[in-house]
């Protein structure tokens, strides 16, 4: 990747554009994330289905995901960062659309596949976007990238949650959002950098590998905490709903709460690592998000419950931004083709995720079924000592 940024014949004001543009295209990803969130009651309730038949539906998002991986790094070598992050998020406008459309489960399925595959290309190409312009600028800014992500998240959450409360139907609310995130999409298009990151990088191309060793635990680590973030994201509203008795508008806060301290987190990120190591960091932090998460669960009150989403927000906001970072140092292959190598490992915890809890709550309850975020969380903390080691030294 640093290879062919710095071989970009850039100036500071274009680089400027280029980083506002790839802020955007974090933001909006987020805020279709946080009024997805929201809305998964509307789409259980659009459809009718029970948890098993939702989680199948949500697999389809994830195996999409971890598909298109296999080709991500090619696709984008090929045709460039801003291509590829310009149509992969026309797709996703399309896809939320239409999701509510359709009537069969067939249609729900095939719209998250698409939409799944779609997502995972448009995060690959803004994360190697925010790459090449982090080697160009010489200073750190990924941190502030998923900040911004993680504001999105939210705005799309307390967005849901005020339209919902104005009673706006679903499908109104989606097509709203796929109007303005279209508009934001084609004009970050225009600015993004035409990085192609595997052409030229002094790797060689960035072709898929197998993760193992120090890379294989990394990805699995990964795995928890994307496990753990994709069950917030997918189920954290109909639990408030359907096991606390929250009125939905109320519910969606829930995900904004745990979604706006990923943001704090994430842009205070930095600071913290001037003043620790990484592996203290995400040991820390994933102790506090298993804590928070149990003390939210068990509690009966609302406010704590809201705060303990919150805090588990915040521990698990360090998660991918490290473990990413520490991917990449990985000797022996490509920085992006370590990076694709973890994120596959990685993806599989949003293709576990939704029919782990569906099961679970079907064979128990939802509120059962959310404690596996407390345990991928107390699993990061015990697993980062191992994950963050130095590499071993080549004789």
């Amino acid at each position: 990747m640093n290879a062919s940024a710095a071989a970009l014949p850039i100036d500071t004001r274009t680089a400027a554009r280029a980083r506002h543009a790839t802020r955007a295209l974090f933001a909006t990803l987020g805020t279709m994330a946080g009024v997805w969130g929201a809305h998964v009651p509307s789409v259980k309730l659009h459809y009718g289905l029970d948890e098993g038949t939702l989680a199948l539906a949500l697999l389809c998002g994830g195996l999409g995901a971890v598909l298109s991986l296999f080709v991500a790094g090619r696709f984008i070598a090929r045709i460039g960062t801003r291509h590829a992050a310009g149509l992969t998020g026309l797709v996703m406008v399309l896809c939320v659309a239409i999701v509510l459309q359709g009537h069969t489960l067939a249609w729900l399925m095939a719209v998250n596949l698409l939409f799944g595959m779609a997502m995972s290309v448009h995060d690959m190409a803004i994360n190697a976007e925010g790459t090449a312009l982090e080697a160009l600028g010489g200073k750190p800014i990924m941190g502030g990238l998923h900040g911004m992500f993680s504001v999105g998240a939210m705005g799309g959450a307390l967005l849901a949650s005020l339209l919902l409360h104005w009673q706006w139907p679903a499908t109104l609310q989606f097509a709203v959002e796929a109007v303005v995130v279209a508009v934001v999409v084609v004009i970050a298009w225009r600015f993004l950098l035409d990085a192609h990151p595997a052409a030229a990088g002094p790797d060689g191309p960035a072709r898929f590998v197998w993760p193992r060793g120090q890379l294989l635990v990394i990805g699995l680590l990964i795995f928890a905490g994307m496990a753990a973030e994709g069950i917030m994201y997918d189920w954290s509203v109909l639990y408030l709903k359907q096991e606390r008795g929250q009125p939905q508008d109320q519910a969606a806060l829930g995900y904004a709460a745990f979604a706006g301290a990923m943001a704090v987190a994430r842009f205070g990120g930095d600071l913290l690592r001037a003043h620790w190591d990484d592996r203290r960091v995400l040991r820390v932090s994933a102790w506090l998000a298993a804590g928070a998460m149990a003390v939210a669960l068990i509690s009966p009150n609302a406010w704590v419950t809201l705060i303990g989403f919150a805090l588990a927000g915040a521990g698990i906001a360090p998660v991918v931004p490290l473990l990413y970072t520490a991917a990449s140092r990985v000797p022996g292959s490509s920085s992006a083709a370590a990076i694709a190598a973890a994120s596959s490992i990685g993806y599989s915890g949003i293709l576990v995720g939704p029919p782990l809890i569906g099961a679970w709550a079907k064979a128990a309850s939802l509120s059962h079924a959310m404690w596996a975020v407390v345990i991928a969380a107390a699993l990061l903390a015990l697993g980062c000592a191992r994950g963050l080691a130095p590499p071993p030294r080549a004789d």
